[in-house]
């Protein structure tokens, strides 16, 4: 009874205290740049009565985890949790080690992992991805944009052994679902992917380790916050000048708001509008998903510095969505053309302008007139314009089961679709565009109406965003590699992810804080989040303590924060299946 007793009150003096943890291999010597994850040992209870989810606007309450790693003495210490925790301790080279939170108060062994495939399993889906060999650059190129923007290739559920004919169904419902891998790809892939992974599971020696965790590590926090669930896709997030981060589900029509310091979020259901159908006006897209509550499709969000209202892009339909963070109100702007509203953002005289990806425009939206007005950019050819102006019909006939996307012939250039993409604005009011797949930036100047398209010097541009100074920092998703832009000169500058094996990573987005000069990127096949400092060239890496850690966006806070979402699509690719809106403290 005595031990039981002291037992009893130990774990309680842990779990309200911070705890002083280190790591040592198994003849004793420290070990450095160790990730040690305080973990609940069950999942909070939250009300899921909603269809699986939280019911709008009733508080729920995360448990929030907490990474931190080891210094070259092989300590650092995790705060306690005032609910029963464990830790999971990480490293490559070493198998993971779960303690419980009585254990924490002594040195915590780990072995040396040896067994070749397991080391190999220990890797991020980059090195996997690095080993792929097509013989032809340009393809694996192509195959990186069309079959990597979902989710990881390299991750163990993708990386598994399946025939030539299942890799033809899996892509061709990929296809469906929006990818635009070229026929003549659709034909030679998969009979290459069934040898590569046959081949790499015989041999997993030939899966070279990633990148180094470095020792810098040892002064970082990263907390994680669970929301959502399987059948998720956190999309895109915002920090809000109230504190608060909001996370849009773009599977389930619901935004998330979310108290990082204590765990707390609210959900709110974007309620459809009457005559909606499932799938908006894309209805076939998601037809054999297993679950979604798709109307709208919640894709990117901003705030305007008026009000502090929330714009939504929903990418099924063709509206503006405005939220009240006050009053917790929807109000739906409706459009009488465009198709697939994408990244959102507002400029100082308080416009919204956003991209519409497969109508090839931009739109604003004036908040004083109410008024929305479209701006056309340029198809490459006839045939192109033409497609475009077909596509919403195209699309629509999916509601019929016909699978329009499998029929169309698409060549290398994805010619019919160029896809303007990310958005953001100068602080001279211009508003600047990257258009995925036609390999150009763009420019449009409200004052004069003028749109102007320029080639970069480089594949895939997906998302970009404007420093201090008016420069464009530009992800290039297929490159492994950030750029940015020079409007005074014109000159292009391009500096490469500090990624192991080089070249290796598919940057999706990236965000700078203007305050202190630096670019932060997200490692989306990688498992990590960058940061580049821009005057002292100097890179560091964040490594996520989820396996198939695939995020989208990243946002900033005053202070230096940043934070990202797990956005896989699906979220049952994610390590334990579970998105988490995860805050890095550097």
């Amino acid at each position: 009874m005595k031990n039981t007793v002291l037992a009893l009150l130990t774990l309680a003096a842990l779990q309200l205290h911070a705890a002083p943890v280190q790591v040592v291999d198994t003849q004793g010597k420290p070990l450095a740049t160790v990730m040690v994850s305080r973990q609940p040992v069950k999942a909070a209870v939250v009300d899921t009565s909603d269809n699986g989810y939280a019911p709008s606007g009733k508080v729920q309450q995360a448990f929030v985890e907490v990474t931190r790693f080891t210094d070259a003495m092989g300590r650092t210490d995790i705060a306690a949790a005032s609910h029963p925790w464990q830790l999971r301790l990480r490293k490559a080279g070493y198998k993971d080690r779960v303690v419980n939170a009585l254990e924490a108060s002594k040195p915590l062994v780990m072995q040396a992992e040896t067994d070749p495939a397991e080391l190999a399993a220990q890797r991020p889906s980059n090195a996997w991805t690095s080993t792929i060999d097509f013989g032809n650059a340009d393809l694996k190129k192509e195959f990186m944009l069309q079959c990597n923007y979902c989710h990881q290739q390299g991750g163990v559920l993708l990386r598994r052994e399946r025939t030539a004919d299942e890799w033809k169904e899996a892509i061709k419902r990929m296809v469906r679902y929006g990818s635009r891998l070229s026929s003549e790809a659709r034909e030679q892939i998969p009979a290459m992917l069934e040898a590569h992974w046959k081949d790499i599971a015989t041999h997993p020696k030939k899966v070279p380790e990633g990148t180094p965790w470095s020792s810098a590590l040892s002064g970082v926090t990263v907390r994680e916050m669970p929301i959502g669930d399987t059948m998720s896709q956190m999309h895109d997030l915002l920090v809000h000048s109230n504190g608060k981060v909001y996370v849009g589900d773009n599977l389930q029509d619901r935004l998330y708001e979310v108290e990082p310091a204590t765990g707390k979020y609210t959900v709110y259901r974007v309620p459809p509008q009457e005559g909606d159908r499932k799938g908006g006006l894309l209805p076939g897209r998601l037809a054999d998903f297993p679950k979604h509550d798709t109307y709208q499709g919640i894709h990117s969000l901003a705030e305007s510095a008026k009000d502090g209202h929330i714009f939504l892009t929903p990418s099924h339909q063709r509206r503006l969505i405005e939220f009240d963070p006050v009053s917790k109100q929807f109000t739906q702007h409706q459009m009488d053309s465009g198709f697939y509203p994408h990244t959102v953002r507002i400029d100082a005289k308080d416009r919204v302008w956003f991209t519409l990806a497969l109508s090839n425009q931009v739109a604003m939206f004036d908040r004083g007139t109410k008024q929305f007005t479209l701006y056309d950019l340029p198809a490459r050819n006839l045939m192109e314009r033409i497609t475009i102006k077909l596509t919403p019909t195209l699309m629509g006939l999916t509601r019929f089961g016909i699978p329009v996307a499998n029929l169309v012939k698409v060549d290398h250039q994805s010619t019919g679709v160029p896809l303007p993409y990310g958005l953001d604005i100068t602080p001279d009011g211009k508003v600047w565009i990257a258009r995925l797949y036609t390999n150009e930036i763009g420019v449009i100047d409200p004052d004069k109406g003028s749109v102007t398209m320029i080639a970069t010097p480089f594949k895939a541009p997906r998302r970009l965003r404007a420093d201090a100074q008016g420069n464009l920092w530009i992800a290039a998703f297929n490159e492994s590699l950030i750029a940015r832009y020079s409007p005074a000169t014109g000159a292009f500058t391009t500096f490469d992810l500090p990624v192991v094996p080089k070249g290796s990573d598919t940057p999706y987005s990236l965000n700078v804080d203007r305050k202190r000069n630096q670019v932060w990127v997200n490692g989306t096949n990688s498992d990590s989040v960058y940061r580049f400092d821009v005057a002292s060239g100097k890179w560091n890496v964040y490594p996520m303590q989820r396996k198939v850690t695939f995020t989208r966006d990243v946002e900033i806070t005053a202070d230096g924060k940043a934070y990202v979402s797990g956005a896989a699509f699906p979220s049952w690719h994610i390590e334990d299946t579970q998105p988490t809106l995860m805050e890095i403290t550097p």
